[in-house]
């Protein structure tokens, strides 16, 4: 009986870690999160593939799609274009505010960035058209029920 529950235990552990797998293995991610009336977004991007999650204001998405080399170029030229690794946070607190984080982990512009605290005003433009690239690849590729 104590080896079938072991066994039953161990199972439950190996399907749960491999569940989040999808969530720790990838190049490029953009998140967003909080607010008054929370909403939690996700896309995450592994080579070509990519994972989108949405859920907040009684929506729930997910789903899993190919992404064209000619969208990462695109994404990975906005970021050069907009100093992506140069952008400055600022460092005041902020509450209930939906917060952005980009995580890019290969290529000339690995770093990671959030507007948690907001982007210092000399950056705002750039960050705001490293965001419009991330929404556009999300825009043309996402079909939402």
């Amino acid at each position: 009986m104590k080896r079938i529950i072991g066994i039953l235990f161990a199972l439950i552990v190996l399907v749960s870690c491999n569940s989040q797998k999808v969530y720790s293995d990838f190049d490029i991610s953009f998140s967003r999160s909080g607010g008054y009336a929370p909403v939690y977004e996700n896309l995450l991007i592994k080579g070509n593939n990519a994972y989108y999650s949405f859920e907040g204001q009684g929506k729930k998405y997910k789903q899993n799609f190919k992404i064209s080399d000619e969208d990462l170029k695109k994404l990975d030229n906005t970021l050069s274009q907009n100093n992506f690794r140069r952008i400055q946070e600022d460092h005041k607190k902020l509450y209930d505010n939906i917060t952005t984080s980009i995580n890019i982990k290969k290529g000339p512009n690995e770093g990671s960035k959030t507007d948690a605290s907001l982007v210092m005003p000399n950056y705002k433009t750039n960050w705001n058209n490293i965001m419009n690239a991330f929404q556009e690849i999300i825009n043309n590729n996402v079909k939402k029920q």
